[in-house]
């Protein structure tokens, strides 16, 4: 079986809330304060037995208006669900724990277990006229601290809630609940064999060769015979060695008995002395955990090591005794049925290469069946490129109210969504998942946006780092396939803020046939006999207009074309865009120049390097019957396409970066004639335009 769900009323984020799990690896991530260690400690409440399961003013949910804190006690109620797995044995004692808790009595059976943390009802009447005058929810909340927190209880139901049918204890304790906080000290549990975690796991692999030989080549009986026996030849070489102690502390007995005289310990003919054996059990509290390095002749305690490398050797030995608790042979009716381990941001402490290791680990070690489901929250972007997206649940803060997603869960179940599904896992395989973790994300189409937007924020006063937004460059082709997982108008997907960043790109192709291809941006509908013309971001802004969380923007002008396009347009009056290392500098030094200087377009047309590249955009522009375009637009297309050519996509991002950080430290006014001042930076409409909407 697996916990398939939860469903959580009034429990700190969570005022009414239902989370669907997987039956393996649950890797639940999100921003912070998006919920994942309430989450854990809410699954904690129901099945874990070693744990408090009272809880405090701060664990109720704040989001009860006054008049419902009046007319009934807050509460909090935490519902399980468990379902049978799918590779479940048919012989499996699941069934039998759960067998009083069933909701659904078939072969896929379904069981449910409630937490309820409440005010009992003969209090009822009393919490009702002392809340009556209360004026604000901060008094009405001090209240119930002060005068009725102590009379809240607990009750775990099993199967239906309504029922109230309180849950047996005995198959509560089938339960084995391990958690790792994120804010662990794994050498307070010290690695000796005094702590009574590695006592028991040693006890358990003691002899372990015997007990694990398979039944069909050595029987139980003859299994027990042979661990006696070894038993028996310890005891009999300790007692060898308390006979040898005892002669060598002979003399010294002596001395101490006669101490014991004089202080008259020996009245009534009383006389002290030393006898004892030892068990193995009690020599394990000799032993202790060391470290030996293979073709080193060092040997080194376990504390001494690194925190992250004690981690990992700490989780091991949980695991061990994770398996040592679900041993029916060893541990009979005692033994545990359901090992359940949550682990807190085990990045806390281990390298990205670690991470990735130990989660195949755990993978692994759930196939085996040792740990029937597992719990990791994670801000770790290695962690969620090493999983599917089928493991992945990620917890959103919407406005105070946390919705949870499901990357795996988004896509349709066909050809193309199968497509989409497996583009967007190999984007997370290789690169960082930096878009599931933010608060808001923007997608872009390459390495320029994504260098240049932070910077260029700066500029119209906003600074980006505050609004926890992920810039993420896909692509422009491939916006689609990500866009499906956060789209809130479908089911599952994660309502995120998204904005897309798209170039117009127009493009045209001859009706007689053939493909779309690259135009000039005066191209447009000039011979609309011949070809058909279509750009890429016109049916993205009508379709995604009205949309409630996701907004596409681009160069929607008839001039616009691309990002670094755009620049240039909008920065004409000085040459600030131009670079240390942009190539054709002189000549975009020039045309900015003589553009300001008002010179004519022939004159900006002659100065343009000679190419095969200039050629056919001069004879396009001189070619150009439509008047529509004024003179001022045409040397603006001029000044524009030979800035696109001149920079790489993304090659010069960097450097233009660094070179806008400096503008803005430089004064807007100089102090004396030599001082350099701050030059004029116009960030293009579109993206101002976004970036107000995105951080509104």
């Amino acid at each position: 079986m697996y916990i398939s769900k939860i469903s959580i009323e009034g429990f700190r984020n969570f005022p009414h809330n239902e989370i669907l799990f997987n039956d393996g690896v649950n890797v639940i991530i999100g921003h912070n304060n998006s919920g994942k260690t309430s989450l854990i400690k809410a699954i904690s409440l129901v099945i874990n037995s070693e744990s408090s399961r009272r809880l405090e003013m701060d664990d109720f949910s704040k989001s009860l208006t006054l008049e419902q804190l009046k007319n009934n006690p807050p509460a909090v109620t935490i519902t399980l669900t468990f379902k049978k797995s799918i590779d479940e044995p048919a012989n499996s004692e699941d069934l039998v724990t759960v067998s009083d808790w069933l909701t659904v009595l078939n072969a896929d059976y379904e069981a449910k277990l409630t937490y309820r943390f409440f005010l009992p009802v003969d209090k009822h009447d009393e919490y009702e006229t002392a809340l009556a005058d209360c004026e604000t929810k901060d008094k009405a909340w001090q209240v119930i601290k002060q005068d009725y927190l102590r009379f809240y209880t607990y009750k775990i139901y099993g199967g239906d809630p309504t029922l109230l049918q309180t849950a047996d204890s005995d198959s509560l304790q089938k339960f084995d609940f391990q958690f790792l906080n994120a804010i662990r000290d794994v050498e307070r549990d010290m690695f000796t064999g005094r702590n009574t975690m590695l006592r028991e796991i040693l006890d358990f692999f003691l002899d372990y060769d015997i007990k694990s030989t398979d039944e069909a080549v050595k029987s139980n009986e003859e299994k027990v015979a042979e661990i006696k026996a070894a038993k028996q030849v310890f005891s009999d070489q300790a007692a060898a060695l308390i006979t040898e102690l005892q002669r060598r502390m002979r003399a010294g007995k002596d001395q101490i008995l006669n101490y014991a005289r004089q202080t008259g310990a020996t009245f009534n003919n009383a006389t002290p002395d030393f006898d004892g054996g030892i068990s193995e059990v009690e020599l394990f509290s000799a032993l202790k955990l060391i470290i030996g390095y293979a073709g080193l002749d060092i040997k080194i305690p376990a504390t001494h090591n690194g925190l992250g490398y004690n981690n990992l050797i700490y989780m091991s030995l949980l695991l061990a005794k994770m398996q040592v608790n679900s041993d029916g042979k060893y541990l009979g009716s005692n033994a545990k049925v359901f090992p359940v381990l949550a682990i807190e941001e085990p990045e806390a402490h281990l390298h990205p290469s670690m991470q990735y290791k130990f989660l195949k680990f755990l993978k692994e070690n759930r196939l085996e069946r040792k740990v029937r489901q597992i719990f990791v929250t994670t801000h770790s972007t290695q962690i969620t490129s090493a999983v599917s997206l089928d493991d992945i649940i990620c917890l959103h803060n919407l406005g105070n109210e946390i919705v949870a997603g499901y990357p795996g869960k988004c896509f349709a179940d066909n050809d193309e969504g199968r497509e989409s599904k497996a583009y967007v896992q190999r984007f997370l395989d290789a690169t960082r998942s930096d878009m599931l973790f933010a608060q808001k994300v923007i997608f872009v189409e390459g390495l320029a946006e994504q260098v240049l937007l932070p910077t260029l924020t700066k500029y119209i006063d906003i600074d980006i780092a505050d609004h926890h937004i992920a810039i993420v460059p896909v692509g422009g082709r491939y916006f689609d396939h990500f866009l499906q997982i956060f789209d809130s108008t479908r089911p599952f997907t994660i309502p995120k803020m998204v904005l897309v960043l798209k170039d117009r790109d127009p493009e045209r192709k001859r009706k007689a046939g053939g493909s779309f291809g690259k135009c000039y941006t005066f191209d447009v509908g000039q011979n609309a006999a011949l070809y058909d013309y279509r750009n890429h971001i016109e049916d993205k802004l009508e379709t995604y207009q009205a949309h409630p969380n996701i907004r596409f923007f681009g160069q929607n002008h008839k001039n616009g074309k691309t990002f670094e396009y755009e620049l240039m347009l909008s920065n004409l009056q000085n040459d600030i865009l131009l670079t240390r290392s942009i190539s054709n500098k002189d000549e975009l030094n020039d045309l900015i120049q003589w553009y300001n200087d008002g010179r004519p377009e022939v004159d900006l047309l002659n100065r343009m390097r000679d190419s095969p590249a200039s050629r056919t955009f001069r004879a396009a522009l001189e070619g150009l019957a439509d008047n529509t375009w004024t003179q001022q637009e045409r040397k603006e297309v001029i000044l524009a396409f030979r800035y696109l050519s001149s920079v790489g996509k993304g090659e010069n991002a960097l450097e233009l970066a660094t070179l806008l950080e400096e503008n803005l430290l430089l004064p807007e006014m100089a102090v004396n004639p030599e001082d350099k001042t701050r030059k004029i930076f116009n960030v293009p409409d579109y993206i101002q335009q976004a970036i107000h909407w995105i951080c509104q």
